[in-house]
């Protein structure tokens, strides 16, 4: 393995320090919420099956639906960070989503329901991007693979809490005051917004850019496209994302229930396992990643390969049910998905500028979800086709990660190449600006 990755401070670097961590926080608790109300379906996908009385495949629209507006808002909301600001953004994407999630417990309908989570999705698809782009005006550029795990972390916290509360609450208290209760952090997080958040340390707004309208837009998103490390990234959060997400939002629930014989209880634990295990293994990969920038391509290859050989080995075992050994191993190595995810927006952010770096997070994070709504439909049809056998429908999942591998190697060499030229010149930029 090689050395440390560099750690340059270019000029204009912001310092970070305990008031970057506040603002910073706020844009975190935002994403916070916004998991807890995107993966409130995964604990709640037995429950809208019977009050909406749908079969597999309409219950697996509701998550594509959600993840098809995410994925597809994904370079709007780029462009949108990089023109309007964090603070903007982030404020549309809180109504939006506390809008749909409070539609969502109100819904007296399959259809009502379908557009909520479409909602939900459009406001949810405004949070990530914009926590990124706010960590970037935040702390130094050396602190970016650690501040993306970290938000990644509280993300998947997010998750947490709706594997352990609002299951709980669902059984408690019923469908309409779970989501509408639910739906209250999202006005706490609008008031912590409005009132403390800010795009940018004094002393440190980004240079003005000239926007021309549609021609500025075209132009942004085919300078993000042809840098290499913006494609790779995007394959690497394609490739790593989706077999973790599929399980979490919506099918890991009915599985272990279903096709392996176990309790809600029980099963609910082994998602939170899912959850526990993203949050230790995304401080490592971060940690490892911010003093070796060679280790970004092993890592996320390597947690394809270990991902693939456990869904395997689960799916495919001899019997009818695998062993709670193997179930609790599946759990505990679908958490460093989510960290594996991450990384590509490592090979993102080098690869363009301050300007574009909203556009570019926005085309990699596109990747993963597309990915994820890909399977989530397959694996809904299947189940309806073959009289719910998982192993047919969940043996979907290697399909794209062999697909997402291929792509991975073919663009890793020119991506490291160009990134390598990029470091030279900022470098050579570094040195030359006046004290």
């Amino acid at each position: 393995m090689t050395s440390a990755a560099p750690t340059l401070t270019l000029p204009g670097d912001p310092p970070g320090g305990r008031r970057a961590a506040w603002v910073w926080g706020i844009g975190v608790a935002v994403y916070f919420v916004a998991i807890i109300f995107r993966t409130s379906l995964g604990v709640a996908g037995l429950d809208a099956a019977d009050r909406f009385d749908v079969n597999a495949s309409a219950l697996s629209t509701f998550s594509i639906l959600q993840l098809l507006v995410y994925a597809g808002m994904q370079i709007p909301v780029g462009l949108m960070v990089d023109r309007l600001g964090t603070k903007r953004v982030l404020t549309l994407g809180v109504v939006l989503f506390t809008l749909g999630q409070l539609g969502f417990a109100l819904s007296p309908s399959y259809g009502m329901a379908l557009a909520s989570r479409a909602l939900l999705g459009c406001g949810d698809a405004m949070t990530f991007i914009s926590v990124l782009r706010l960590g970037a005006r935040w702390f130094p550029a050396r602190r970016g693979p650690l501040i993306g795990q970290v938000a990644a972390l509280f993300g998947m916290a997010g998750n947490l809490v709706s594997t352990l509360l609002i299951a709980r609450a669902l059984h408690g208290f019923g469908w309409t005051a779970t989501f509408v209760g639910s739906s209250l952090a999202g006005v706490v997080v609008l008031v912590l917004l409005l009132l403390f958040l800010k795009d940018h340390p004094e002393g440190h707004e980004p240079p003005p850019v000239e926007h021309a309208g549609a021609a500025y837009v075209r132009k942004q998103i085919a300078a993000s496209w042809r840098e290499p490390g913006t494609r790779l990234g995007m394959w690497v959060h394609f490739t790593t994302q989706f077999p973790a997400m599929v399980f979490l939002l919506l099918w890991g629930m009915p599985f272990l229930v279903e096709a392996q014989g176990l309790s809600r209880g029980t099963a609910g634990e082994l998602l939170t396992l899912v959850v526990l295990s993203n949050m230790v293994v995304g401080l490592v990969y971060g940690q490892v990643i911010a003093r070796h920038h060679a280790a970004r391509a092993p890592l996320a290859l390597g947690t394809v390969a270990m991902t693939a050989l456990l869904w395997a080995t689960t799916i495919f075992y001899p019997g009818g049910h695998a062993p709670m050994w193997l179930l609790i191993t599946l759990c505990v190595v679908l958490g460093s998905c989510g960290p594996a995810s991450m990384i590509g927006f490592d090979f993102g952010r080098p690869a363009n500028p301050p300007e574009r770096q909203g556009t570019a997070s926005g085309i990699v994070n596109m990747g993963g979800f597309v990915a994820s709504m890909t399977t989530l439909f397959a694996v809904g049809v299947l189940l309806d086709v073959t009289g719910d056998n998982y192993r047919i429908a969940f043996a979907s999942v290697f399909v794209l990660e062999a697909f997402g591998v291929v792509q991975i190697l073919r663009l890793h060499a020119s991506a490291t190449h160009r990134e390598r030229d990029h470091h030279v010149v900022s470098r050579v930029e570094a040195v030359h600006v006046p004290a």
